[in-house]
């Protein structure tokens, strides 16, 4: 019997257009041509948008939309699992305990880097702009934010309503994506208290878990057109003139977040007998997804991919620190950005900040990085980070303009930084498989397959892998 596959009749398309990341770059230029476009067609983009702006608005937020509603049950039961995963690992306690220190120390350096950044560039200054009218000067309330951590009730749902037209009152329910995370750890920790009696919950927990990475999947796939969108509709609303006013924050957060990946993330590897070049070339297939997707959460599935299959993070081990990491490990989003960010509101305002509010930058970014929740944008950190330190949240507004274009740089380096901690990690406890770190990859997605390459807990070489979210089939075939 003939397949379809070896049928030469069988492939319409030249085999390139189905590689997904000619698709994101595909994605990428055509939104810029349309969003130049757009703004040329005339119409306010705001009030009274045209009908290309509108229907570039209406593809960008379906797809961030999309992305949104996979993050609360992805959250919880990945984290869930994760925790649950700790019973297959040997000394869990001890490698629980040094992948948080690790998120903690890497956080702590990217965020000392952004403050340190927003000092020398001074990026916000010079504007002449005066303080808002309803700012106070008051510092933010620290223990309303650690109050914040507690949930109210089992779903971490907030209600919220305001006036709308007509005196109407308009009322909506958001998740607290924080609690939701307490939440899951509370329970994960419990289930393992329980021992078996736990094991019909788990079971369904990684059943659900599986069909939400396969679902999350999917949506991902839908990045090229999202991108599309999300691209068109920032260059039609936005253009260049306020793109340049901003350019400056621009350069100095692309700088923090270059230096951490090429600076600080090879020094950690290199101080810890790896090879540097191994390390970026198994990382790059999530570091790309993360800079095209601006998702940690949607980069989840193929981040532990790599850590498994280039990395060679055990399977027990990766299952545990990876999704622990998409929801809490942010030196992108919730270290350099919201550092540079509050210092550049501060200095656009003409505030003083004080030496206690340096600290609570750094407080903030390192114990609040959870707050992102992997999600696309770091708007909830920026806006933590500014009520805490009692700034003005017009801030929040003015930096929008130009968050896309950021965005793609800080979800990679989330990536990259949830892809080393876990591989370092292992390789201080001596469970990382160096002969997998080391395999070539000739220009493959993952390590040349063979069966004397990995160890068992390693191993992803098995029979379900072309249905598994993140497979190399799957990122490269459409």
């Amino acid at each position: 019997m003939t397949s379809r596959t070896n049928d030469p009749r069988a492939r319409r398309l030249p085999k390139w257009t189905g590689n997904f990341g000619l698709q994101i770059i595909a994605g990428l230029v055509a939104g810029l041509i349309l969003g130049l476009v757009a703004r040329n067609l005339g119409g306010d983009p705001v009030k009274n948008p045209n009908a290309l702006t509108a229907t570039l608005t209406v593809i960008g937020s379906s797809y961030v939309s999309l992305l949104k509603a996979a993050v609360v049950p992805l959250v919880f039961t990945a984290v869930i699992s994760s925790i649950a995963n700790l019973r297959q690992v040997t000394n869990a306690a001890r490698l629980a305990w040094n992948t948080l220190l690790w998120f903690a120390i890497t956080s702590l350096i990217a965020v000392s880097i952004g403050i340190a950044l927003g000092l020398v560039f001074k990026p916000g200054a010079g504007t002449g702009q005066s303080a808002p009218a309803d700012y106070t000067g008051k510092t933010g309330d620290w223990w309303a934010f650690l109050t914040g951590l507690f949930p109210s009730n089992f779903l971490g749902l907030e209600a919220s309503s305001k006036a709308g037209e007509a005196g109407a009152i308009a009322t909506s329910v958001n998740f607290n994506v924080l609690q939701v995370l307490v939440i899951a750890i509370a329970i994960g920790i419990a289930a393992l208290k329980v021992g078996k009696a736990a094991d019909p919950f788990l079971k369904l927990n990684g059943s659900a878990l599986a069909v939400i990475q396969k679902v999350l999947w999917w949506i991902i796939r839908l990045a090229p057109i999202g991108t599309v969108g999300l691209i068109g509709k920032a260059v039609s609303t936005y253009g260049w003139t306020t793109m340049g006013a901003l350019g400056k924050f621009t350069i100095a957060i692309y700088a923090g977040l270059l230096l951490v990946l090429l600076v600080v993330y090879p020094v950690l590897v290199k101080s810890h007998g790896l090879s540097v070049k191994q390390y970026f070339s198994g990382a790059w297939p999530a570091i790309q997804l993360g800079f095209v997707s601006r998702s940690s959460i949607g980069t989840l599935p193929l981040t532990q991919r790599v850590a498994e299959r280039n990395l060679g993070v055990p399977r027990a081990y990766a299952s545990f620190a990876v999704p622990l990491g998409a929801t809490t490990k942010m030196d992108g989003c919730a270290a350099i950005y919201p550092a540079v960010a509050a210092i550049f509101v501060a200095q656009f305002f003409g505030i003083h900040l004080t030496f206690g509010q340096y600290l609570l930058i750094v407080l903030v970014s390192v114990l609040g990085s959870a707050a992102t929740a992997g999600t696309t944008g770091a708007v909830v950190m920026l806006t933590l980070t500014l009520s805490t330190l009692g700034l003005p949240l017009a801030g929040v507004g003015l930096l929008l303009a130009i968050d896309p274009i950021l965005d793609m740089g800080r979800t990679a380096i989330n990536v990259a930084g949830q892809a080393l901690v876990p591989t370092i990690v292992a390789k201080r406890q001596g469970i990382l498989d160096e002969a997998l770190y080391n395999a070539p990859r000739n220009g493959n997605p993952f390590a040349d397959d063979a069966p004397d390459v990995g160890t068992p807990a390693a191993d992803a070489g098995t029979a379900d892998d072309a249905d598994r979210p993140g497979s190399e089939r799957e990122l490269t075939h459409a």
